[in-house]
């Protein structure tokens, strides 16, 4: 855990800084978080929410917290050291869980009731603090974006888990951690190319359900199952 915490913060620095002077990086995100910017956040928060939601909190939080993206007051509390706690040791869990065949789509499954309120919840809070009326829009648009991300992610995590070899799994997983990455800096930098990109991810990815349908088919029904021996079990003890 010491070893791997240092290396998200270096992620972080990257990420939110082009270069190592904080307070310059901090200036240049600053100046980007006009309308378009707040806009891009939320997005990028909603979107990234469905594919790796502790990743997404603890660099967040971090980067308020260390002065490198001055946080909405709505996310204020992602920076709160108990949050960065918590959600740095879920991201460790998940770093590894992830890249586990089998194991990361049961913890898909799991956080599948998760992942799309909270990307919801994180879209809402860059403008609930200010507006409730955007902040309810950013929330409908945060959980859609989470919601056809994180479908995206289950279905094609079930196709790659009938490869009897784990290293698709780790390369995938890398793929998925190194996306999100990217487009939280995309968003808090670049909003206009980030909202390129993302309708260009939107498009690729409605396209690989449609072609990856069996695979999403089989997700759905592994949480129906999953669902329903849950109420069984509940009525058979009460």
């Amino acid at each position: 855990m010491d070893a791997f915490l240092p290396y998200i913060q270096q992620l972080i620095a990257n990420l939110f800084g082009n270069t190592g002077d904080v307070a310059g990086a901090a200036s240049k995100v600053v100046g980007g978080l006009d309308m378009a910017g707040l806009v891009a956040l939320a997005a990028a928060l909603g979107w990234a929410s469905g594919i790796r939601l502790y990743l997404v909190v603890f660099i967040t939080g971090a980067a308020g917290m260390l002065g490198w993206l001055p946080l909405p007051t709505g996310l204020h509390v992602l920076q709160h050291p108990v949050m960065l706690s918590a959600s740095g040791f879920m991201l460790f869990v998940e770093f590894f869980a992830d890249k586990i065949p089998g194991v990361d789509s049961l913890w898909d499954m799991v956080h599948s009731v998760i992942r799309v309120p909270a990307g919801a919840a994180l879209a809402a809070g860059v403008f609930g603090a200010d507006s409730a009326t955007m902040g309810t829009v950013a929330g409908l648009m945060g959980g859609a974006l989470a919601a056809t991300s994180f479908a995206t992610k289950a279905t094609t995590r079930a196709a790659v888990n009938t490869s009897p070899e784990p290293f698709s799994n780790v390369a995938v997983s890398l793929a998925e951690e190194g996306a999100v990455m990217g487009m939280m800096w995309l968003a808090t930098n670049y909003p206009v190319t980030f909202g390129i990109t993302l309708f260009v991810v939107l498009v690729l990815s409605i396209w690989l359900v449609v072609v990856l349908f069996k695979y999403l088919k089989a997700v759905l029904n592994r949480l129906k199952n999953w669902f329903s021996d849950d109420a069984g079990n509940v009525g058979s003890t009460t």
